[in-house]
């Protein structure tokens, strides 16, 4: 049974199609995102790991070593078991760093450009072969389907085909940091077809072929036998180096990085892998057995790595055969893809930019994307050469443990960057040329001398199945054994310590304050627009603000602290961590400073990312700084804490209250920053020498505030200036009290006064009244008669003056009944008294207050209130001019205003105006009583009574009284 070449090429390209489409639909929104983000969509994205080997070489695996085949499955499922150790450490490093690949993540923490150039070009070693083996096994299974063509042209036309796609893929969109939604929801529809195709394999081997030829039971009967595990045990050597090798695959291998790290949307989602991957590994490990039975007893002459291949065409089965096939393309063409995208990443960042900067006038996110996409076919290229050249005569399993081999070699950087803080890039370098020299040595030399036929000057030793694992193992050995010695033997730089503290998986790195030259978002913008030109610089800058939640335009120390890191992550992600480095450090330099100060505020953010894998006494300690923390942020008090150079670290709850200020607005600012006048007043106190300042007053808008400022001058462990503490406490409350008491006792001390002064003048006033009315009836003499008249006036002024005198010293001692009393009653009564005086200049009294609205209260008080705000009012005002009484009311308080068009009251006499005796008539046209009389009535009626002057345009006076409101419950209307 064979299939033409047009019904092959059809699969494969209609295969690919519908996968191509699947990713273009998740990209153009045609499928619920909801779906791409979910954790089983990201475990099953991670199935890339499946490749060719997976699904045809695990059967020859197992053919070789019996049961020793399960080391590919329980390796990677091992790693995701034991995520939090390994996996989880180092996804928390790449996101916050916008690290895109292994040689990035290298590369930054060893701070080498060179190692970055290295670990990039070893890494073709590791992505030439696997994509050569997936060639490989795509061009066999097509050969095996149809031999009209030779292999090396199928493995041509499937290459080229796969480079159109792995472009369409991997290098569609402009921005090179962007996730592929499309290419992680098509690799998991990618996984779940394999699993599907080997499912379906398995079921047909166990039921049709192996049932068939003698039973179930006496298959399982034969098994240890008919795997080897009798011959291949535990202990032996190449299970443990599979084992290894497999392990580290889900962190070193290109493909697995890629899909692992940069590709994930959701790092909550690692948690559902930690169970996912074992599960899925435990399904297409238990497909393996029964294909390989079922293969051996339908065509033993096939080769073992496509007996799955063989199940189908031995069936004479077309549909199970094509099942295999687009089976086999599946697990081959999704690593080709991932594999060729991480690679060409680290290609353009590591070699491409570091030799060569692309030209300002171009727009640098094309140049980048068109780099890409040669570099992906130049991948795809060296890997068709290599198969030309080698890999055509290898079988899966050999380029399989080329592959894997070589990739381990990046392991022990990898694991020394969360676990060993010290090591530094001489003995990484050291290492890795160690272990891959050993590994080209010992194997790669060895396999292309039987491939290519030609015997190298040295000899060397044949590696085969029995003895590959011992080269594998004097590789690794050496690479860790070079790497330990000249880390030990050689010191760090400070770059490496910086880069070392933030990769530590037990390490707090502890940032400094040292502050930017460029003094705001803007000037980062000019200072960036020279590398990157200004259009790419503002999308930057922008795009870093976003991420960050800061407003378009920024000038806080601390927040262009952050904007800088975080634009050398987003650049890191764009152009490799080594350029974004280097493009910072020239063009956004820090100022230099004699004493560099940590970053408080950012070092406890970072130890409350650590919180939950702090442990005895480090979390204790840490349980017991998030204590002092709390108690700060709850004290009752105004709590600012200030660095030596004035820019704010700490602004608790109580500061948010008093001042109006969120904390993540002012946290980070210099203290000249902060709005009026807390900027001054801070400022002050802090220069000033004195510790303490009581009932310092501010006037926010119309209503004075009183606080008392404290301060504290901490000093570093270095023994200089650390920083001021101030503690501000609202003394407002207490202040009014204090002015209220004050007053009270000033009104009561008149008024005993006031009471004395009447009863002692009162009498002798009477007197002088009754005698100049005796010379008034006594004598003609017209002299004497306007003698008496005047006397009996000033009399009657005295007593007038007395009077007032009496009726503020009883103000609060009435024992009256308080009624319902209508406003809008006791305004009209007081305009009526003061119309009938002629006297006054002509004014407009407009009465505005709402019918109906009542307070309780004395009525005849309330009027006598009136009458004196009203003939006050009268005589600021000139002819023409009006006097408005209006009333606002809620459920619970009726606002009084008593609004003139007179000249006003001096700002600077407004606080007195309610005093006793205290006046701005000319002498003798005033007591000096009215106001206080008003305040007194109004206070025993539980209002409360101000004066607001200028009023508005510069002129006129408001007084404005409260006054409880009365609502009667009979009533249904509501009356506002």
């Amino acid at each position: 049974m064979s299939f033409s070449q047009y019904q092959l090429a059809s699969v494969l390209i209609g295969y690919l199609g519908v996968l191509f489409l699947t990713a273009y639909g998740m990209d153009r929104g045609w499928l619920p995102k909801k779906w791409v983000k979910s954790p089983i969509t990201y475990v099953l994205s991670l199935g890339v790991y499946a490749s060719a080997w997976a699904f045809y070489g695990s059967v020859s695996l197992a053919d070789q070593f019996g049961l020793g085949f399960l080391t590919y499955y329980i390796g990677i499922s091992a790693a995701f078991i034991f995520a939090p150790l390994l996996l989880k450490p180092l996804l928390r490093i790449i996101h916050n760093y916008q690290l895109a690949s292994l040689a990035d993540l290298l590369a930054f923490r060893y701070r080498s450009r060179f190692a970055g150039i290295l670990v990039t070009l070893l890494m073709l070693t590791v992505t030439v072969p696997i994509v050569t083996m997936q060639i490989t096994a795509a061009a066999d299974t097509l050969y095996l389907l149809n031999d009209r063509w030779s292999l090396t042209t199928l493995a041509g036309a499937y290459g080229l085909t796969m480079t159109i796609f792995a472009v369409l893929f991997g290098a569609r969109h402009v921005s090179p940091r962007e996730k592929h939604d499309g290419l992680i929801f098509a690799i998991a529809v990618e996984t779940l077809i394999k699993l599907v195709a080997l499912i379906i394999l398995a079921v047909v081997a166990t039921l049709v072929v192996v049932q068939s030829s003698g039973g179930m039971s006496a298959w399982i009967a034969q098994l240890p036998q008919a795997t080897g595990i009798t011959q291949a045990e535990m202990t032996d050597g190449p299970w443990w180096t599979l084992m290894l090798l497999f392990f580290a695959a889900a962190v070193v291998m290109p493909h697995m990085f890629h899909m692992v790290f940069t590709e994930n949307l959701n790092p909550k989602a690692l948690q559902t892998a930690q169970w996912g991957i074992p599960a899925m590994m435990l399904v297409l490990a238990l497909c393996v057995l029964p294909v390989l039975e079922a293969g051996r007893q339908l065509n033993p002459t096939f080769d073992v790595e496509y007996y799955a291949l063989a199940i189908g065409l031995a069936l004479e089965s077309p549909t199970l055969t094509l099942i295999t096939l687009v089976g086999g393309l599946a697990a081959a063409s999704g690593v080709i893809i991932v594999s060729t995208l991480a690679t060409a990443a680290m290609l353009q960042n590591h070699i491409i930019l570091v030799f060569y900067r692309p030209p300002q006038k171009r727009d640098i996110y094309r140049w980048l994307l068109w780099v890409r996409r040669g570099l992906i076919a130049v991948i795809l290229l060296s890997a068709y050469g290599f198969y030309r050249m080698v890999g055509s005569d290898l079988n899966l399993g050999h380029l399989g443990i080329l592959a894997f081999v070589a990739a381990v070699q990046f392991f022990p950087g990898v694991f020394a960057l969360l676990y060993w803080p010290t090591a530094n890039k001489k003995g990484f370098i050291s290492g890795l040329i160690a272990g891959f020299s050993c590994w080209a040595l010992l194997m790669l030399i060895p396999l292309s001398e039987q491939a290519l036929g030609f015997q190298f000057p040295i000899s060397l030793p044949k590696v085969d199945e029995s003895n590959w694992h011992v080269a594998s193992l004097v590789a690794i050995v050496s690479n860790i054994f070079l790497f330990v010695i000249v880390s030990l033997l050689s010191r760090q730089k400070v770059t490496e310590v910086t880069a070392a503290e933030a990769c530590s998986i037990d390490t707090v790195s502890r940032p400094n304050r040292r502050p930017m030259i460029a003094a705001n978002s803007n000037e980062v913008i000019d200072a960036l627009s020279a590398p990157l030109r200004r259009y790419v610089a503002e999308r930057e800058v922008f795009q870093a603000l976003m991420d960050l939640g800061l407003p378009s335009f920024e000038d806080r120390p601390y927040a262009l602290r952050q904007l800088r890191a975080q634009l050398e992550a987003n650049l890191s992600g764009l152009m490799g961590p080594i350029v974004s480095h280097e493009i910072i450090q020239s063009h956004l330099p820090l100022r230099e400073e004699r004493e560099v100060v940590n970053d408080i505020h950012q070092i406890e953010q970072r130890l409350e990312g650590f919180h939950d894998r702090l442990g005895g006494i480090a979390g204790e300690l840490d349980n017991l700084r998030r204590y002092h923390r709390q108690t700060l942020q709850r004290l009752p008090m105004g709590v600012c804490s200030l660095a030596a150079d004035g820019e704010v670290l700490m602004w608790n709850q109580a500061m948010v209250e008093l001042t109006g200020i969120a904390a993540e607005e002012v946290t980070g600012s210099h203290i000249s920053a902060l709005p009026t006048p807390w900027s001054q007043l801070i400022s002050r106190f802090v220069e000033s020498d004195a510790m303490h300042e009581h009932k310092y007053r501010i006037d926010q808008g119309a209503r004075p505030t009183w606080y008392n400022l404290h301060k504290s001058v901490m000093e570093s462990y270095g023994g200089g200036t650390g920083g001021t503490v101030i503690l501000v406490e609202d003394q407002t409350e207490t202040q009014l009290l204090e002015d209220e008491l004050i007053h009270s006792e000033r009104l009561a001390s008149i008024g005993r006064l006031a009471a004395g002064v009447a009863h002692e003048i009162g009498n002798p006033i009477t007197g002088i009244d009754c005698l100049a009315q005796t010379i008034r009836y006594e004598t003609d003499n017209p002299a004497l008669l306007d003698m008496s008249k005047q006397i009996q006036e000033q009399t009657k002024r005295v007593t007038k003056i007395v009077q007032s005198l009496v009726n503020f010293s009883h103000a609060g001692h009435h024992t009256q009944r308080h009624d319902p009393v209508s406003i809008s009653y006791c305004v009209d009564e007081a305009i009526h008294l003061l119309q009938l005086n002629k006297t006054g200049v002509d004014i407009l009294f407009e009465n505005q207050c709402t019918p109906g609205l009542q307070v309780l209260g004395d009525a005849s008080r309330l009027v006598q209130v009136f009458v004196n705000l009203l003939s006050n009012a009268q005589d600021a005002c000139q002819q023409g001019n009006r006097i408005i009484v209006d009333t606002q009311a809620d459920e619970q308080q009726v606002t009084i205003r008593v609004i003139d068009e007179g000249q006003g009251v001096d700002h600077a006499v407004v606080e007195r105006v309610f005093e006793p005796f205290f006046t701005t008539k000319d002498v003798g046209k005033g007591t000096g009583l009215g106001l206080a009389l008003v305040y007194s009535i109004i206070d025993e009626h539980y209002g409360n009574v101000s004066l607001k002057s200028p009023w508005a345009n510069g002129h006129g006076t408001c007084v404005i009284i409260y006054l409880p409101r009365f609502i009667d419950q009979n009533d249904t209307e509501n009356e506002v």
